[in-house]
């Protein structure tokens, strides 16, 4: 039997390694790594390159999506000061997480979900939520998950060491660097 092919949006390689582990279990899965947020250009470069480099360890067919970083930035515009995890952060996660939807049903995939619920520094049910609101409206059914439960951040952070994976200090865009 084959299984259900599902498209994982990837914000960075250390967040996709247990998150991978999980899901390659029960889903043909195929990383799609859209991360416009990520500021400076050369840090998305890194982080892609990471991204790119342990799917290719791991035999999981990897897509990168456009970086158009001026989109995202208009996106948000009228957020910058917003506190780290709130609007700004909501219309950010709902940005990605549509392209995701987008780029799931023009290749194929549903259901489609997202490594970002894998980070401490995450709400899970808020990133679900808009997942599901997403699904609803593009008809890509959004997999709901929270990957950090039963430790499995902790196991990202030892993967990451494991396999010597760049681990970045923020989360990717200019305002949350500060």
């Amino acid at each position: 039997m084959t299984a259900q092919k599902l498209m994982l949006h990837v914000c960075c390689a250390p967040c996709s390694t247990h998150v991978i582990e999980k899901l390659r279990e029960d889903y043909d899965l195929t990383c799609y790594f859209y991360g416009p947020n990520i500021h400076p250009e050369e840090e998305y470069r890194r982080r892609l390159e990471e991204a790119r480099d342990y799917c290719g360890s791991q035999g999981i067919a990897f897509v990168e999506g456009e970086y158009d970083a001026s989109e995202w930035l208009e996106a948000v515009k009228g957020h910058e000061e917003d506190a780290e995890g709130g609007e700004r952060c909501k219309i950010c996660y709902e940005f990605r997480l549509k392209n995701t939807a987008e780029a799931a049903r023009r290749l194929g995939f549903d259901p489609f979900t997202t490594t970002l619920t894998l980070s401490p520094h995450k709400k899970a049910d808020v990133i679900n939520e808009i997942g599901r609101q997403i699904g609803a409206r593009t008809g890509i059914r959004f997999l709901e998950e929270d990957f950090k439960k039963m430790d499995g951040f902790k196991r990202s952070v030892q993967m990451s060491k494991d396999h010597g994976l760049y681990r970045q200090s923020y989360c990717g865009c200019e305002f949350s660097k500060r």
